[in-house]
């Protein structure tokens, strides 16, 4: 019985090693925000605003003041901004897309493991939405 429940563990501590240090494909992450309009899944949100240079460099304040967050990829220059949001229990990893183009400012956030992230995406996206207003 011990050395199952050892077993379990070992398997439990990798998991969590594997999702904490895992390495993300910053080129699978970093990329255009498709859709036009606001939109809610089980595990990712998109929040399209009309918007400003300054409301998109408010965006990227916001994001990066946010705890356990830092840019992966991107810059106000470029008009595309990605960041990694870590959970502050087990680490897993959440990737935000701050999009600008034209007056419009897309937003999406998504999860990188799992099925839901229990509204934790939309959450952070109603956060800087409120922010920003």
């Amino acid at each position: 019985m011990r050395m199952f429940l050892g077993i379990g563990l070992i398997i439990v501590i990798s998991a969590l090693a594997y999702v904490r240090l895992s390495p993300g494909e910053i080129s699978q992450w970093h990329v255009p925000v498709a859709g036009s309009e606001d939109a809610d899944g089980a595990g990712d949100a998109l929040r399209v605003i009309a918007a400003t240079p300054d409301v998109f460099a408010a965006a990227d304040a916001y994001m990066t003041s946010l705890p356990r967050t830092r840019v992966i990829a991107g810059s106000l220059d470029e008009g595309r901004i990605t960041y990694i949001t870590r959970s502050r229990v087990f680490g897993f990893p959440d990737y935000t897309t701050l999009d600008y183009a034209d007056g419009t400012l897309k937003a999406y956030a998504r999860l990188r493991f799992g099925q839901s992230d229990l509204g934790v995406n939309r959450d952070r996206l109603e956060g800087l939405i409120a922010a920003l207003q």
